[in-house]
């Protein structure tokens, strides 16, 4: 689907957002939390008994890209596979309560649920469970994926990966994924991990952060000014292996880099913040660019507006789904321009 006419005032964007439908394919979790009081250490080990006070299950992974999306006012349909065990049904029931579409959630008996769990006493983490498999989906869970895709993507104005290395999301797949998609003229944007990091040619917009670009191209650089021609070489090479239209790097606390088909280079530096907690920042990265893309904003100003989103998550603690007027008021503060 070509896109609708390119907004250009910052509350003309906004509005678009919400005539937007967002596909996003991937490995969606649970992020479980048990809180609790530490005041004893077991008799049976040396390790803190924790009576439980609370507990809570969030949407994690791709799901809380769907949550942002949301937030930004599109419509976000989620495309990935779970297991037939507690923890789907639990993922199924966060999706319901959130007015969130499983058309696309595919149940496995083969494999479990991601859930990660975390004990939490005294604001620390005494530790996290991790329930998980790893490895390439089955042949049937394939196929039962790729269907749902293809039907969901005839609706998408742009198709987000989200991809954790939990297997939802193969090679294979990917290639498929992407080359439907430029069939239909659906922009993709993609939030890579090391396993695949290679398989994702010729999307639309390819968005690691420092630690994933070293790891994936196995190149060893600072983040340092000093270290800028060996960042920018890697970049290079990155187009030259990827073929790209658009790179988007998160470099932390130094903003965001931002290279365009063009291979026009914009570095745009952090708002200085206070800091809370980074955690789901880079989803409400992927979730601003991906909702910029699909409406043909400029490469600059794409980056400028997913900078801002993910500086003003890190205020909140926890993973939070970015708040749209606040990031509007921001922009608007900022001068940020679409030209």
């Amino acid at each position: 689907m070509p896109h609708p006419a390119t907004p250009t005032t910052l509350p003309d964007l906004f509005s678009a957002f919400n005539q937007l439908t967002v596909l996003i394919v991937g490995d969606v979790m649970v992020d479980a939390y048990v809180w609790g009081k530490a005041s004893r250490l077991s008799p049976e080990a040396p390790v803190p008994v924790v009576n439980v006070v609370r507990t809570e299950q969030r949407l994690g992974g791709a799901a809380n890209v769907a949550l942002n999306v949301q937030a930004l006012g599109a419509t976000p349909l989620l495309c990935a596979v779970v297991g037939q065990d507690q923890g789907g049904d639990q993922l199924l029931t966060l999706l319901q309560e959130r007015n969130l579409s499983a058309e696309g959630i595919v149940r496995s008996a083969h494999r479990p649920t991601t859930v990660k769990q975390r004990v939490l006493a005294a604001g620390q983490q005494l530790l996290r469970l991790d329930s998980e498999v790893e490895h390439d989906l089955n042949e049937a869970e394939n196929t039962s994926l790729h269907a749902r895709y293809e039907q969901l993507l005839a609706g998408a104005d742009v198709v987000v990966f989200e991809d954790y290395d939990k297997g939802v999301l193969n090679e294979a797949t990917i290639q498929r994924f992407i080359q439907l998609a430029r069939a239909r003229q659906v922009p993709t944007v993609v939030d890579p991990k090391k396993k695949n990091f290679l398989a994702y040619q010729h999307c639309t917009l390819f968005k690691p952060n420092l630690k994933e670009l070293r790891e994936g191209l196995k190149l060893e650089f600072g983040d340092t000014d000093a270290d800028r021609p060996h960042f920018e070489a890697a970049v290079a090479r990155l187009r030259q292996l990827l073929q790209p239209a658009n790179v988007l790097v998160t470099l932390s606390e130094r903003g965001v880099f931002i290279e365009d088909a063009q291979q026009h280079q914009t570095y745009i530096p952090a708002h200085l913040r206070a800091i809370s907690d980074v955690s789901g920042a880079g989803d409400t990265v992927i979730s601003i660019a991906a909702l910029c893309v699909a409406l043909g904003v400029g490469a600059p100003a794409t980056a400028a507006l997913a900078n801002l989103g993910g500086g003003l998550v890190c205020e909140q603690v926890g993973v939070v789904p970015i708040a749209k007027q606040q990031l509007l008021a921001e922009a608007q503060a900022t001068g940020l321009s679409l030209s």
